[in-house]
């Protein structure tokens, strides 16, 4: 049973703005070490999985910024969403893809934009996650917390399935700081990392249950495979779609459930202020990119500067970015705002910086 890895890189990834942009989200940037995310997600896999069996996942306007990125990377393996229509059809479109290769494929499922420190811990969890799989399971990976966290959905751990895999008792949304600290000290919550690993066809099964318009779609889908009807026929099928994501469409949904715990130093980059769990800090537990960059008495800053001088003096916890054409300024505790600034710029007629 080959293993396939689907990485999703479709996201727009507003709150980087303004160093992610329509043409070049967050995928494409270097925020964790010098490669572009979704370079360094490529890497982080590639003991699993060929190129000849990795699919990207992506619009039509980011499917040339992928195929020159990712060298060697089969031009059939970017599969190209007509429309954006969230993370159940995209996989689901990876399934009957891998299916038309193989009868049994197990497919590991990776957003493209997060962040990983420990590899060998990575790659034994999804070991241990493509173990489950084999028996049927549908599998996803959860990142034990490190502190009460309300911008993560949570995993409620259930009965032991094996030596490295749980039931999951409940998937719970992004809960309020009490809940959160509740949590975070019960021991038996995990954070919902959005990592998948399952059989294609058992996640099409799953699909017909408990999203049959999407299964009906994407059987439609998989007759055209490697016809010359095939972008027609994925073009009218996703526009009839609406838009769900496989943690609301299936996983809350299913019953074979399994979860593995994980602690490999995960980021999911929610925001600038998450930089320095992934970026060298200084002394003074600033991050600083770019030959431009003055500081001067700040600490715990994240600062992103390009060849002309930028200069901060007496700042602290403070989120500073000038990307040639914009400079933003924030607080490190409101870099999620940084979503509202964007509106703000579609506000103001200002797409043009967008």
């Amino acid at each position: 049973m080959n293993v396939y890895s689907v990485i999703l890189a479709g996201g727009s990834g507003t709150r980087f703005w303004p160093l992610s942009r329509t043409a070049r989200p967050k995928q494409f940037l270097s925020l964790a070490t010098r490669a572009p995310l979704l370079v360094d997600t490529v890497r982080r896999i590639s003991r699993f999985s060929t190129l000849k069996r990795t699919f990207v996942s992506c619009g039509p306007v980011h499917a040339p910024a992928v195929r020159k990125l990712i060298k060697g990377l089969p031009g059939s393996n970017v599969l190209v969403e007509p429309v954006a229509r969230n993370t159940a059809a995209a996989i689901g479109l990876a399934a009957v893809h891998a299916l038309a290769r193989e009868p049994q494929p197990l497919l590991q499922v990776l957003p493209a934009d997060h962040a990983v420190r420990d590899l060998e811990g990575f790659s034994a969890c999804l070991d241990s996650a493509a173990h489950a799989a084999r028996r049927g399971l549908l599998v996803t990976l959860g990142i034990r917390p490190t502190r009460p966290e309300t911008g993560y959905g949570y995993i409620e751990i259930g009965d032991p399935l094996g030596p490295e895999s749980f039931r999951v008792r409940a998937f719970v949304e992004k809960p309020d700081a009490d809940t959160a600290a509740h949590y975070f000290q019960s021991g038996r919550f995990l954070w919902n990392a959005g990592i998948f690993v399952f059989r294609a066809d058992d996640i099409l099964t799953a699909f017909a249950k408990h999203m049959p318009s999407l299964a009906e779609a994407l059987a439609r889908i998989s007759e055209n495979i490697g016809k010359r009807t095939y972008r027609t026929s994925v073009s009218r099928e996703f526009r009839k779609l609406h838009s769900v994501s496989i943690d609301y469409g299936v996983m809350e949904r299913a019953d074979n459930l399994a979860v593995v715990p994980g602690n490999f130093g995960w980021s999911d980059l929610g925001s600038f202020a998450s930089l320095p769990d992934v970026r060298p800090v200084d002394q003074r537990g600033n991050v600083v990119t770019g030959r431009g960059a003055v500081l001067v008495d700040c600490e715990n800053c994240v600062v992103f500067a390009g060849e002309r001088p930028l200069a901060l003096a007496g700042l602290s916890d403070t989120v500073v970015i000038d990307a040639g054409d914009v400079v933003l300024v924030v607080p490190k505790k409101e870099s999620q705002k940084v979503r509202d600034v964007v509106q703000a710029f579609k506000a103001r007629g200002l797409k043009r910086f967008l």
